[in-house]
């Protein structure tokens, strides 16, 4: 009798509690529903990531996967110039479309190359579409970025005084490329144009260094692809501007590198003096030091010990910090991409090259594993790349042209 006189006392209470209950159950249920999905995709996420990451290890164990990305790339950038430029984020500008339109063509003409090394049967396909991504980078439409910030052609002002050191290097780099994986004589008369007016620009500037373009910094990346080019250029032409090439380096050794680090610096004054308060940025150094892989293998050595001292970043995402001296856990850089957890996509992505050189194959894989976790591989049709390739085709380049990077 008391419990149901308690009751009707209570009835509104009791219900309202009960209502208060189910509401509970219902929306325990749906967390315990989210919380199943996100596992079960956490899980599938996990076997894909291993997966994925089997074959890493041997040259034959990677052949299949890197040939897969090397179709899809070739189908994707082996286009005309126009599709080419079509294929940059609309959102970067025309200067950055035609920047990475040119990054896309050098570092696929790398891998290529690359490619061809290490598996000799694919050489002569490798090289006819080298020659046809030179042609890409000959033409008016890719060079009009380059123009339109100096003023002038870069191919129709050689006997000038002015830079243009981005575009000619990379240019030249590539012919130097194609020469050196078997390619004809077709363009020798340009590739000695070329350096021979970035040999000159060089010795007459006032540090050895040019800008990239009129009234900025000189980028110590972009400057190294020229001594790059011209040290390709020495080997195929019995020491020519091996000089310079020498000059450069020893300079770079006593007074370019930064006193904190000791990494060569990510930009110089014009007169080739350091700025007191730039910072070393880890995609610039991870790029330093898989262009001197190609010219100085000892001090390459040296700087990727030290690069990876104060930028290497272990754990579940393992890869590089686009910033050595604080934490960054979210940012943007034009250079380095989306900084996510202090990891620069674009960092992670060029250190893969000097890792691959000198056989680092514990960090290789991590940066690989990182890099599919981040990017997520699609596979079809006799073609691979990852999922971010469709914003930034550029990167699925790098990817390629470092995880292949070979002795010279």
């Amino acid at each position: 009798m008391r419990v149901k006189n308690f009751y009707y006392r209570h009835k509104n209470t009791i219900e309202y509690v009960l209502d208060l209950l189910r509401d509970n159950i219902d929306l325990v249920y749906k967390s315990i529903k989210i919380i199943a999905i996100i596992a079960v995709f956490i899980l599938v996420k996990i076997i894909w990531v291993h997966w994925s990451c089997t074959d890493h290890g041997t040259w034959e164990e990677e052949k299949a996967e890197l040939i897969r990305r090397r179709n899809f790339l070739v189908g994707r950038v082996v286009t005309s110039p126009h599709a080419l430029l079509n294929e940059m984020p609309e959102a970067i500008g025309t200067q950055f479309q035609g920047e990475w339109a040119l990054y896309s063509c050098s570092m696929l003409t790398a891998a290529l190359s690359n490619l061809a090394r290490l598996y000799p049967e694919t050489k002569m396909e490798n090289i006819a579409n080298m020659d046809s991504l030179i042609n890409i980078v000959l033409s008016p439409e890719l060079r009009k970025y380059d123009t339109e910030r100096w003023g002038e052609d870069p191919l129709e002002t050689l006997d000038g005084n002015r830079s243009h050191i981005s575009y000619i290097s990379h240019l030249a780099w590539m012919i130097s490329e194609y020469k050196m994986t078997g390619g004809n004589n077709k363009y020798d008369h340009l590739l000695n144009d070329l350096c021979k007016t970035m040999n000159r620009r060089l010795l007459r500037s006032k540090s050895l260094n040019l800008p990239t373009y009129p009234s900025e910094c000189i980028y110590v990346p972009d400057m190294l692809v020229a001594i790059v080019a011209l040290n390709n250029y020495s080997a195929l032409n019995k020491g020519k501007y091996a000089s310079t090439v020498q000059r450069w380096i020893k300079k770079a050794k006593s007074k370019w590198l930064d006193k904190e680090t000791g990494l060569l610096v990510s930009f110089l004054k014009e007169d080739g003096t350091q700025f007191k308060a730039a910072p070393v940025k880890g995609s610039y150094s991870a790029l330093n030091c898989h262009y001197l892989t190609q010219i100085d293998s000892v001090f390459a050595r040296e700087q990727y010990d030290k690069f990876k001292s104060h930028f290497l970043q272990s754990g579940l995402f393992s890869g590089i910090q686009e910033y050595h001296d604080h934490s960054c856990w979210w940012g943007f850089d034009i250079d380095a991409g989306p900084i996510l957890f202090n990891l620069s996509p674009s960092g992670t992505a060029f250190a893969v090259g000097p890792a691959t050189y000198f056989n680092d194959t514990h960090v290789r894989s991590n940066f690989l594993r990182t890099a599919e976790i981040a990017g997520h591989s699609i596979r079809w049709n006799n073609t691979q790349h990852y999922l971010l390739a469709e914003i930034a085709l550029v990167g699925e380049c790098i990817m390629l042209a470092m995880r292949t990077t070979t002795t010279p």
